[in-house]
């Protein structure tokens, strides 16, 4: 076996270990061995790694759909938390950068719109919608308050629970923006843009079944964000296969790997007009590995995100005492 299979096989052996460990904890919700499990996770996979997530066994492939699962689970246990902590405060906008990872969500959102704004030319969407928004739609906000200052912003999410703690939180904004985010759990309208969350659809086919809903009811020439992962990230986030997007009806215009800080990949597609834009003739060079860079490099730390997790544990079984 040569070293690059080495490093493979150690990896994959390392994150099944942690999926094990994570599947027995009695619960999700943040603690100091959830923080901790979920550190080692997120260490072992980010760094660029030469691991092919599509060339593992079934026996692996199931462990990471699983694992998945799991990510998403824990992800929307700590949303809720840090919710439910900023609700008591006066001003829930000006303590946002509790979360210990609200920097990713900024660094990444300006990353939509850099490259929205590159491939889109002119783009100035009045309505905008953001699927699977979660309790804490930070990326709507960033990009609504930074980025798309006129556009009315549409957060979907399945989760009533879910809306009903964002709208509490960015409802009550008086600057203006929260006068333009809305929070629903109904069919989506006709949008300019529409952003697809990396947890909607978390296994391939469920992935590509809502893409192909978009395809079916988005206007045509609208523009679809969809949030991927690359390389072992595929072990915390499902990787879209821009083919699928291309299947549903999209001309597909870019796919950005970052190699720092953010972690999820970014696809640009645009709803076909022809549906012949669809096929595989066009947008071949896009989504067959040319790959937009439109800023420098993140400086990507293991120390930087370990510290973030410890600083969700601190705050995690510390501050609802409030």
């Amino acid at each position: 076996m040569d070293a690059q299979n080495k490093e493979v096989a150690a990896l994959i052996e390392k994150i099944a270990g942690l999926q094990s460990a994570i599947a027995e904890l009695p619960s999700l919700s943040p603690s100091p061995e959830v923080d901790r499990l979920f550190t080692d996770l997120v260490t072992a996979c980010v760094p660029p790694s030469p691991v092919d997530v599509a060339k593992l066994s079934p026996e692996h492939q199931r462990m990471r759909e699983a694992l998945i699962r799991l990510c998403s689970a824990a992800e929307g246990k700590l949303e809720a938390h840090y919710a439910d902590l900023l609700a008591t405060f006066d001003n829930p906008l000006d303590h946002l950068a509790r979360f210990p990872y609200y920097s990713n969500y900024v660094n990444l959102s300006r990353l939509e719109y850099e490259l929205l704004a590159r491939h889109v030319p002119g783009i100035a969407p009045a309505r905008v919608a953001f699927v699977g928004s979660g309790p804490l739609p930070f990326s709507s906000f960033v990009l609504a308050a930074h980025h798309l200052p006129e556009a009315q912003f549409d957060n979907y999410d399945l989760c009533g629970a879910a809306n009903e703690r964002a709208r509490k939180l960015f409802g009550a904004s008086e600057d203006g923006v929260g006068a333009r985010m809305k929070f629903h759990t109904q069919e989506l309208g006709a949008y300019d843009v529409v952003f697809l969350a990396a947890l909607v659809g978390m296994a391939a086919k469920e992935k590509a079944k809502v893409i192909a809903h978009l395809g079916a009811h988005m206007l045509e020439g609208a523009s679809l964000v969809v949030r991927s992962a690359h390389g072992a990230r595929g072990f915390l986030y499902p990787i879209v296969d821009p083919e699928d997007i291309r299947r549903g009806g999209f001309e597909v215009l870019a796919v950005h790997h970052p190699e720092g800080e953010v972690i999820n990949s970014v696809i640009v597609a645009r709803k076909a007009v022809d549906a012949q834009l669809s096929g595989p003739q066009n947008g071949d060079a896009h989504a067959r590995g040319a790959v937009p860079l439109v800023s420098p490099p993140c400086s990507f730390s293991t120390k930087m995100e370990a510290g973030a997790l410890e600083k969700s544990e601190e705050l995690a079984t510390k501050e609802l005492a409030f």
